[in-house]
C-alpha cells in the first residue's frame, strides 16, 4: 500500500499510458484458492493498460502460487521471471521502522525521544527544529518534515530529466535532508500527517547513530539473515541489479502520454536511501510481512506500537499508516498490512492479513501507467 497523497518515493504509477505490448496469458505455479483467476485476470489487465510486465506471488498457509504476466524485456518478448530481483522503494521503511522498533526493544533509543536528542542541529531552517520532533513522528510521518522529493533541486536530477546524466551520482543522508531544509515544513509536529520520504532518510541516520554501523547493516543482520531473505539487499551506491531481472522501465515523471520509455534499471540507490532503496523478491516480502505480523522480529509491545496507525488520507478513510507498516479496508471489509513501494521502472505492493497467514507481493515494472490496487483487491476479495 502506499500512500496516495504523494510518491512512495519518487516515481508513482498514476496514469494510464499507450500499451506497449500485447498482454500474453499469464503463466502459474502452484494452486490455491479457486486457482487464483481473478488475480491472474488482473495482473493480465495491467499489462493490457500498457505495463510491460508484472510478477506476484501469494502465500496462504502452507499454499504457495506464483504468477506472471506480460514480459521483462520488451525488444526480446522474453517473459518477466517469477523470481525476478525488482528495487521495493518504499517497503525499505517497514524494514527501517522494524530496525527503530527493535532498538526502543532493547532500551537503545526511545520512540518519544526527539531528533535532536540524536541528530544535534540537523533537523533545523526555515521552521524546521528537530527538538519538537520525535522519533515515533518521524516512523508514521506526522512530523511535518518538508520531502526531499519536493525540492526541486533535487528532483531534476534524482526524477526527472536530469535523471539520464546524474543516474550514477551518490547522495549523502546528511546531504538529502540539507536540500529538504531549504524549505518550510508542511504543518507543525504532530498536527497532521504527510508522506514524507525525509523521515525515513532521518530515521536511517539515527539507527547509524545509536548502534554506529550504517542502518542497511543493521538490517542485514537483524532482518535479512535471521530471516533467510537470501534475495534481499541494501544495495547502498551500487547501481546494478543482481540477477535475475528483467528491465525497469520510466518515462522519468513525464505527464504527456506519448512520452519516451527509458530503461532505468540501473542507477545509484542512494538517492533514496533508507526511505526506498531495497532489492527483495515477492517470495522474500511475503517471507519477511508475515514475520513481522506474527511477532517474530521483536516483542510483542513493539508490534502493537508499529500497528497504532493515524489516518493516512481524508479522502481515504480506511487508509491508516502506523510505523512503517500502512493498514486499508477493502471493500470486502477484509482488513490488509503492509507497504508500497515506487521507484524508477518499478512498483511494488506487499500486503497480509492480520495473522499473516495469507500474504501477497506484486511488482510491476513501469512507473507511469498501473497499479497493483485491482490486484490486491481481487486476490483478497474474490467473489466476496
Amino acid at each position: 500500500m502506499r500512500a496516495r497523497s504523494a510518491p512512495a518515493v519518487a516515481l508513482a504509477a498514476a496514469v494510464a499510458g499507450a500499451a506497449l505490448l500485447s498482454a500474453p496469458a499469464a503463466t502459474a505455479a502452484g494452486q490455491g484458492r479457486d486457482d487464483h483467476r481473478r488475480t491472474r485476470a488482473a495482473m493480465d489487465a495491467e499489462v493490457a493498460k500498457g505495463v510491460p510486465g508484472v510478477i506476484g506471488q501469494v502465500v496462504e498457509g502452507r499454499k504457495v502460487w506464483r504468477a506472471t504476466s506480460g514480459v521483462g524485456n520488451t525488444d526480446t518478448g522474453q517473459p518477466r521471471g517469477a523470481d525476478d530481483v525488482f528495487r521495493v522503494g518504499s517497503i525499505t521503511k517497514t524494514f527501517v521502522a522494524t530496525v527503530t522498533l527493535q532498538l526502543a526493544a532493547e532500551g537503545r533509543l526511545h520512540l518519544d525521544d526527539t531528533v535532536e536528542r540524536w541528530l544535534p542541529g540537523v533537523v533545523r531552517g526555515h521552521g524546521h527544529d528537530g527538538r519538537r520532533v520525535t522519533l515515533r513522528q518521524l516512523l508514521n510521518h506526522t512530523s511535518g518534515i518538508r520531502d526531499v522529493f519536493d525540492e526541486p533541486e533535487f528532483t531534476d536530477k534524482a526524477t526527472g530529466p536530469g535523471f539520464l546524466t546524474h543516474r550514477y551520482d551518490t547522495w549523502t543522508p546528511r546531504q538529502l535532508v540539507g536540500l529538504a531544509m531549504k524549505g518550510a515544513p508542511t504543518f507543525e509536529p504532530g498536527t497532521s500527517w504527510s508522506y514524507s520520504n525525509t523521515n525515513y532518510m532521518l530515521a536511517g541516520m539515527v539507527i547509524e547513530k545509536a548502534t554506529g554501523r550504517p542502518y542497511g547493516k543493521e538490517i542485514e543482520h537483524r532482518i535479512i539473515e535471521p530471516l533467510g531473505l537470501r534475495h534481499t539487499s541494501v544495495p547502498g551506491t551500487d547501481p546494478r541489479m543482481p540477477g535475475p531481472h528483467g528491465i525497469a522501465y520510466s518515462k522519468l515523471m513525464a505527464e504527456k502520454p506519448a512520452a519516451e520509455v527509458y530503461d532505468a534499471t540501473e542507477f545509484n540507490p542512494s538517492l533514496a536511501g533508507a526511505a526506498g532503496e531495497m532489492l527483495s523478491t515477492t517470495g522474500d516480502l511475503n517471507r519477511f510481512y508475515r514475520a513481522v505480523l506474527r511477532g517474530r522480529l521483536f516483542p510483542q509491545r513493539q508490534l502493537k506500537e508499529m500497528l497504532t496507525t493515524v489516518p493516512a488520507d481524508e479522502e481515504e478513510p480506511g487508509l491508516r499508516y502506523g510505523l512503517g507498516l500502512m493498514t486499508q479496508d477493502l471493500p470486502c471489509g477484509i482488513r490488509l498490512y503492509g507497504h508500497g513501494g515506487g521507484i524508477h521502472g518499478s512498483s511494488a505492493e506487499a500486503v497480509a492479513t492480520r495473522d499473516g497467514r495469507h500474504t501477497a507481493a506484486f511488482n510491476l515494472n513501469a512507473d507511469w501507467t498501473g497499479d497493483s490496487v485491482d490486484i490486491v483487491a481481487a486476490e483478497f476479495c474474490g467473489g466476496k
